[in-house]
């Protein structure tokens, strides 16, 4: 006879009571999971079908509690492999059904005993629907959720007390704290015996060419893979590494990431750009993009719940081709403000028809909004780090990197 089956985390889960409180008011009750904690932030939705755990580790969310749309969470676990930084950045987890054992081959970790880990809680067997729909409605809401049996109006009171996102400034808290190099490139996954390949990696070809400097606002490792794929010699630097600290380590190009929080209040940042500006190729995406809208004279504006997802169609306005993107980000740049005499747009949203991409007439700086380098999402955009290893070749062959260099020193 088979011995009795000790009750493990799925039951635990089962038995234990969660909340998620908004800040106008609205309470939805689940169950528990993760963390015996309270967490409050920003709560917005994430429409992807695949990859939850490279959601968890994307620092753009700091700051943030994410309800996913896809109903089933946890059901393959965690694995080193899937992470997009050393760790979860998200404030909370909201789902509608949420496994606590896993059932994959690259599984290490359950989901339930990674974010418990990380003291990360988790709301699930909730109206996800009703919550997307609320706030799409009335615009991304502060909210509290709570598993450790705090009251609803304490819990309103908390959720009514946190900063807005407007106005915070949060690259430099997910930053790495200081400059460090990267040489990884995609990863082959093997699969177990007679199960075949399940990724692939591009070819590396040749040695690294090229001398990157990427700043790190809250950098995907994805980005950084595929810049070494694409040939790129990379060092990353802190958010608040100065132009002329950064062109001193006589760079073919200058990356701009990804980041949480409101790019206005980064100044620091801004000042960086303008001080680049003609001196170096750059390319930036999300944050790296709105910060590249704010050094050319433009204004950034709140979206009412943001952008996240990987089903975003995006059109290029120099091919006339859309692509399907995958994005993440509750902040735009206003394509009215920037100056069109030096800056030109170069992609739509098509779903809202704000700004997904800009370039400038004349120097060697360009971005988008959306991430080209996906995880999770779909690979139509990987074209830009091949525009952005040729622009960078272009301007190493012309000989003018190297003059503009020596202005910074």
């Amino acid at each position: 006879m088979e011995p009795a089956q000790k009750e493990g985390p799925l039951t635990e889960t089962a038995a234990r009571t969660g909340i998620l409180v908004l800040e106008d008011g609205k309470v939805f009750n689940g169950r528990a999971a993760g963390a015996i904690t309270r967490r409050g932030g920003e709560v917005v939705f994430n429409t992807s079908l695949t990859g939850y755990q490279e959601v968890f580790t994307d620092p753009s969310y700091a700051g943030q509690i994410v309800c996913l749309t896809y109903p089933h969470i946890g059901n393959v676990g965690t694995n080193l492999d899937d992470e997009e930084s050393p760790k979860p950045h998200i404030e909370s987890l909201v789902v509608r059904e949420f496994s606590a054992i896993s059932s994959n081959w690259r599984s290490s970790e359950t989901t339930q005993a990674y974010l418990t880990r990380h003291n990360i809680p988790v709301l699930w067997d909730v109206d996800t629907r009703s919550l997307v729909r609320h706030i799409r409605q009335v615009g991304a809401l502060r909210g509290v959720l709570a598993t450790d049996g705090t009251s609803p109006e304490a819990l309103i009171a908390e959720a009514r007390a946190l900063p807005t996102m407007a106005g915070q400034e949060l690259a430099s808290r997910v930053t790495t704290k200081k400059q460090h190099s990267w040489d990884k490139g995609s990863i082959e996954l093997t699969a177990p015996a007679g199960q075949g390949s399940v990724a692939h990696a591009p070819s590396s070809g040749d040695a690294h060419k090229f001398r990157v400097i990427a700043y790190d606002f809250g950098i995907k490792q994805n980005i950084l893979r595929i810049l070494v794929d694409h040939h790129c010699e990379v060092l990353v630097v802190p958010a608040k590494t100065t132009a002329e600290d950064a062109l001193a380590l006589k760079p073919d190009g200058v990356f701009l990431s990804n980041g949480p929080g409101d790019p206005e209040p980064a100044t620091y940042a801004i000042e960086t750009i303008r001080n680049m500006l003609g001196r170096v190729p750059v390319f930036g995406i999300c944050l790296g993009h709105q910060l590249c809208g704010l050094a050319l004279g433009g204004k950034t504006f709140k979206l009412p719940f943001g952008h996240h997802g990987s089903n975003h169609p995006v059109k290029n306005l120099m091919t006339q081709q859309v692509e399907i993107t995958a994005q993440n980000h509750g902040f735009c740049v206003d394509p009215d403000s920037l100056p069109a005499s030096d800056v030109e747009v170069t992609h739509l949203n098509l779903n809202d028809h704000t700004n997904e991409g800009l370039r400038h007439r004349s120097l060697p700086l360009f971005s988008v909004q959306y991430h080209p380098e996906a995880s999770p999402g779909p690979h139509d955009s990987q074209y830009l780090f091949r525009q952005f290893t040729e622009t960078m070749k272009q301007w190493k062959s012309s000989g003018t990197s190297r003059r503009g260099q020596t202005r910074a020193q």
